[in-house]
């Protein structure tokens, strides 16, 4: 049967070899599994979140920082089995959860392990990912995923199409983000200020795009409560990984006029949640892939 798995669904058989859109087959490549430090507070905390890197997208957005792991599908192919103890090795390590880093096309298998390693994990599973996501798929990690992590990038389908060759993704999105509330409801910390449950939508802004950037804030607004989720603003965008020639408008840095307004209309809205600063947009923010914790020691 073709794959189904993320809405572009490609059809790929990946069962024998084929490589769908996101570049994967039925494999798990993994390019790093490690303590991080550079989520949101309560997900990265003090002891960081147990970042697995996942290898393959199915969006592809041109100005992807990790695009070596996107695009180029960087990493190694491990088993079902090596993913499960990749989980328990860094809960030994100390971290206050799993991570999974764009899970979206590897989502069947996760399933499978989160099924058998969940309950003697005693952390929360957190789906970190990019918002295009199949509700089929999502339902199927019902009870497994603990937080949900997505972002919501367009509220254009024109620019949704420019940037990620997805026209859909604002409907796609929206869909995504109202079956991650109604599993996780509202947000929930520990004494420490650590989520344990909810959802934090990110959504990066772009320059020459905060007018999108508001009206993704008052899509948001429109499918969930503003007060159970987390919005989660960023800046870190940075031409580093942008081609200037094809894509001119995203070859400078975001103004701290257009970060700002996006800023305030958030708070006009109601949303709370985490901020960057300038010195966020950066390629030094981007982790080294150099498949730490991915191989047996």
């Amino acid at each position: 049967m073709g794959c189904t798995q993320c809405p572009r669904r490609c059809g790929a058989d990946r069962a024998r070899g084929e490589r769908g859109i996101c570049g994967a087959a039925d494999k798990l490549i993994v390019a790093r599994a490690a303590p991080h430090m550079w989520e949101e507070p309560p997900i990265s905390g003090v002891r960081g979140s147990g970042a697995i890197f996942f290898s393959g997208c199915p969006l592809g957005c041109v100005f992807c920082q990790n695009r070596v792991l996107s695009r180029d599908g960087y990493g190694v192919e491990i088993s079902e089995e090596r993913l499960g103890e990749i989980m328990l090795e860094l809960k030994e390590e100390g971290v206050h959860n799993i991570n999974l880093v764009t899970p979206t096309h590897y989502s069947d298998i996760i399933a499978r392990v989160l099924r058998r390693v969940k309950p003697v994990l005693g952390i929360p599973v957190v789906y970190n990912c990019g918002g295009f996501e199949s509700v089929d798929s999502l339902r199927a990690l019902e009870g497994l995923v603990d937080i949900y992590l997505p972002d919501f990038k367009y509220a254009s389908p024109e620019l949704a199409a420019k940037y990620s060759a997805a026209p859909s993704y604002p409907s796609v999105a929206a869909a995504a983000l109202r079956e991650m509330h109604r599993q996780c409801k509202k947000a929930i910390f520990d004494d420490n200020g650590i989520m344990t449950r909810g959802v934090i939508v990110r959504h990066l802004v772009l320059p020459g795009c905060r007018h999108d950037s508001i009206e993704v804030l008052n899509k948001i607004a429109a499918t969930v409560p503003v007060h159970d989720i987390k919005i989660s603003l960023m800046r870190q965008f940075t031409p580093d990984f942008v081609d200037k020639n094809t894509y001119p408008s995203l070859a400078r840095r975001l103004t701290t006029f257009e970060y700002q307004s996006v800023v305030d209309h958030a708070a006009r809205l109601g949303f709370d949640g985490y901020i960057q600063d300038a010195e966020s947009a950066s390629a030094a923010y981007t982790p080294d892939f150099d498949l730490s914790g991915v191989r047996k020691a």
